[in-house]
């Protein structure tokens, strides 16, 4: 029987207890069978490249260990049911943008700070498994009954300010009083901090919301942009890294101490090439090579800000910072900044 969406959500909650507790259905000396869910499509090439990199790695390289049954663009769970159903049993594992879970997992919320994110994407090492960022992010995770494998061994490209018209947004000074599209909150404090409306626009909305005038810019990854053909309505982009986020691996606690050795160890060497390669795919062979020259050939205008406007944008921003070492806690919130930061070992 073919597995949908309806099924699997009214029958797996059962069965997973059981799963959580040992218990199996199926011979001993089978594979281990595991759900795994992204919303992300495979049309977004850049970032579905290490998610199903890490299946096919895992399926191909320890199949009398594990067999990963993978649901992409939201087949089996919406974005928002993932973190629910990982937490409830239902899923064994789940690929995340951070961005999207800060506000139930604010620990992820250091890969988001205007001020930060850029330091932090200069040195992907200081997000690679076993580094100290990492292990206080798990630390953190596991108090929370959950704990990450991999988090793609860097943050993705930064979200800067893409804006349409003439002059557009070509300096910060020029972003007060423009409606600016945004989803995370730390996007939308950082616009709100120089003058700007917020505006909460899914990517799927994002080019009409240009087209007719609903926002004046928009704070994206150039995978937005690139994955909505959004350069068709913006002039200039002003490269100020505003926000980013990574792509983590993301399992229960309890159900992954549960698993054997064997599935451990396979599931480990597919978050191995996860970090390796996700991130790093993605920034250098999509974002550099294919999308950037793309873009200028197009007639785009990037403007790289001097260290000067950096500087004001990281001083500015420093509010949302402490909003979120406030929410994390203070020991822990300043210590991961350092770490981001290059501050702390």
């Amino acid at each position: 029987m073919t597995l949908d969406r309806r099924h699997f959500l009214a029958g797996t909650a059962a069965l997973s207890a059981g799963a959580a507790f040992g218990l199996r259905t199926s011979p001993a000396f089978a594979a281990q069978k595991l759900t795994g869910v992204t919303y992300l499509p495979p049309s977004y090439a850049d970032l579905a490249y290490g998610s199903q990199g890490f299946v096919d790695y895992v399926n191909k390289n320890a199949p009398d260990a594990v067999e990963i049954d993978f649901y992409d663009s939201g087949r089996l769970l919406s974005a928002d049911e993932q973190l629910p159903a990982l937490r409830a049993g239902t899923i064994d594992f789940m690929f995340h943008t951070t961005s999207y879970i800060t506000r139930s997992l604010p620990i992820l919320g250091v890969m988001g700070l205007p001020g930060v994110v850029g330091p932090l994407y200069d040195n992907p090492d200081r997000l690679k498994r076993g580094a100290p960022l990492f292990e206080l992010i798990n630390s953190e995770l596991n108090k929370q009954g959950l704990t990450v494998l991999s988090l793609g061994g860097g943050i993705m490209e930064p979200e800067y300010i893409w804006s349409v018209g003439d002059p557009g947004i070509r300096d910060l000074d020029a972003i007060e009083g423009k409606k600016v599209r945004v989803v995370s909150f730390e996007a939308t404090k950082a616009i709100e901090d120089f003058g700007g409306a917020s505006v909460r626009i899914p990517s799927s909305e994002l080019y009409l919301a240009l087209q007719r005038g609903t926002v004046d810019a928009a704070v994206a990854n150039i995978s937005t942009i690139n994955g909505r053909s959004i350069q068709e309505q913006v002039k200039q982009v002003l490269k100020v890294p505003v926000t980013a986020f990574a792509i983590g691996i993301f399992v229960q606690t309890d159900r992954w101490n549960a698993m054997s050795d064997e599935v451990k160890s396979a599931m480990i060497d597919g978050a191995k090439w996860f970090d390796e390669n996700s991130a790093k795919v993605a920034n250098q062979d999509y974002f550099d090579k294919q999308y950037w020259p793309k873009f200028k050939e197009g007639g785009l205008e990037v403007i790289d800000p001097d260290q000067a406007m950096l500087d004001r944008f990281a001083e500015v921003s420093v509010n949302v910072r402490d909003a979120w070492v406030s929410e994390v806690g203070g020991d822990v919130g300043k210590k991961a900044i350092a770490l981001a930061m290059g501050e702390a070992g």
